[in-house]
């Protein structure tokens, strides 16, 4: 994992690994690199991330969570820069997205770790090492 002191951010789905105990070894290493950016303080996310980590914990999740330790998570981690999204930020996530044949949600998720000054996304849906305009990708399960 990355040794870097600036600010890091977490895509949804390590979240919800880290989380969700029923998923083994991915948990085990998205919870260590939560721990890492939590005690470093170093961690970011964006109004997207916290609203995506409601439902897919709660909804979609094998192991769905309770609403209220749902809303404890989010509530801890919107002590960390939470990106809110700007008209501006939605036109720059698609000319992203079509420059990059790469989703509207992804490209969101891009355009906010820029505009919280994050130059790593730690992502499993993203390409490994894939830079997009500044922003590294990492998949901590790869490494």
């Amino acid at each position: 994992m990355s040794a870097s002191n600036e600010p890091q951010f977490l895509d949804t789905n390590i979240l919800i690994y880290a989380f969700d105990i029923s998923t083994g070894r991915k948990h085990e290493i998205a919870k260590a690199l939560y721990k890492k950016l939590l005690i470093d303080n170093q961690g970011c996310t964006s109004l997207q991330i916290l609203q995506e980590f409601f439902v897919s914990a709660v909804y979609k999740s094998p192991r769905k969570m309770g609403i209220l330790e749902a809303r404890t998570i989010i509530e801890n981690l919107s002590a960390w820069p939470v990106h809110r999204p700007f008209a501006c930020d939605i036109l720059a996530a698609i000319d992203l997205g079509a420059r990059y044949q790469i989703s509207f949600w992804d490209a969101l998720v891009i355009r906010s770790a820029q505009q919280s000054g994050c130059k790593i996304l730690w992502s499993e849906d993203l390409g490994h090492e894939q830079e997009y305009d500044g922003v590294l990708v990492r998949n901590p399960f790869a490494e």
